[in-house]
């Protein structure tokens, strides 16, 4: 089997090596939703650092579908410039790069009311948002559509839908949030219209080679949820629709920590949505040790390893792994001498 240092081919694009930089929210962006030179910087360095996959944070659909008046949007050509500066810069180093889209819905904290399939939340902090007409869940479809065409103006070599976290399309799988009586709730089949919706538009603008990737939260932790198995039938649909590799995380629609948090502990939704469902997955979850790393890719667990707070810490990660696992990492040539 392959090893975490080995390169990894989905549909037309080659990863130099199977380490991902997880999206993390940066809260850094300028008000109007374009980047900032922090981004530039911070997406350079693990560029530079030898990461293969380097996907950029939640990015808003449109305004008032950020999680944070300082998030990243893409809602506007005027975002692309900036985005396609940090685009240039990765792929001068080799990494190849992807930006999640996405729309915060209910845990949205804009100046704006928030959105979400019903007018409920979990969470004291958040207001009770405005449930959406059926018309306003079709111009959302249209703004993640738009969003995707703009990520192929800016030069990403991938996009992916975040469907994870207690966001809008988590919001609208997950039966702790959605309450409709409509199209779009109720039935698992009702439930995921919206998400489905949104993949095929999405699909519909990206070029054929381009791989489409998903953020899920396998469980939600609750027996009032999802269960596992039907999170494998949901990314079955979610393949049939395009999504082309699932990203595998947890959590994020209740206020309520897993039972347990130790490394590798979210392993476990990769390999079974990747055994269940037959896709390719990427793996979460306290993996910033080389050897665990490793172990999940070389045994089939999962075909990328997302790293997050260990890329937060050194933006050569990748390096310090190559160097653990005895494997080869090419760095630029002003950084040789360190090695």
């Amino acid at each position: 089997m392959a090893g975490l240092l080995d390169s990894y081919t989905i549909k037309g694009l080659t990863l130099k090596n199977r380490i991902m930089m997880s999206p993390m929210c940066q809260y850094v962006a300028n008000t109007d939703g374009t980047v900032s030179d922090w981004h530039f910087v911070h997406y350079g360095a693990r560029a530079i650092g030898g990461v293969g996959l380097i996907m950029l944070e939640a990015s808003a659909v449109e305004a008032r579908g950020r999680i944070s008046m300082h998030d990243i949007g893409i809602w506007s050509d005027d975002h692309i410039a900036g985005l396609r500066r940090i685009v240039d810069f990765g792929h001068q180093y080799g990494a190849s790069m992807g930006i999640q889209i996405a729309h915060a819905g209910v845990k949205a904290e804009t100046d704006e009311p928030n959105v979400a399939p019903s007018a409920l939340t979990h969470f004291p902090r958040y207001t009770v948002p405005q449930e959406l007409s059926v018309a306003e869940i079709g111009e959302i479809v249209e703004k993640f559509k738009a969003a995707a065409v703009r990520a192929v103006q800016a030069g990403f070599d991938t996009v992916e839908l975040h469907g994870a976290h207690g966001y809008l399309l988590n919001e609208f799988l997950s039966p702790l949030t959605n309450k409709r009586t409509d199209e779009y709730g109720g039935t698992l089949e009702n439930r995921l219209r919206f998400p489905l919706q949104v993949i095929s538009a999405v699909k519909s603008v990206l070029p054929v080679e381009m791989p489409l990737l998903m953020r899920v939260s396998a469980s939600e932790y609750s027996e009032e949820s999802y269960s596992l198995d039907e999170m494998v039938s949901m990314v079955t649909a979610f393949k049939e629709a395009g999504v082309d590799m699932v990203d595998c995380s947890s959590g994020g629609a209740l206020p309520v920590a897993p039972p347990a948090i130790y490394p590798g502990y979210q392993v476990q939704f990769a390999e079974a949505i990747k055994r269940g469902a037959d896709i390719p997955t990427i793996a979460v979850g306290l993996l910033d040790n080389p050897a665990l790393a490793e172990e999940v890719v070389r045994n089939g667990r999962a075909d990328l390893v997302a790293i997050a707070r260990g890329l937060l810490r050194d933006p050569h990660w990748a390096k310090v792994a190559a160097l653990a696992l005895k494997a080869e990492l090419e760095l630029p040539s002003s950084y040789a001498r360190a090695y």
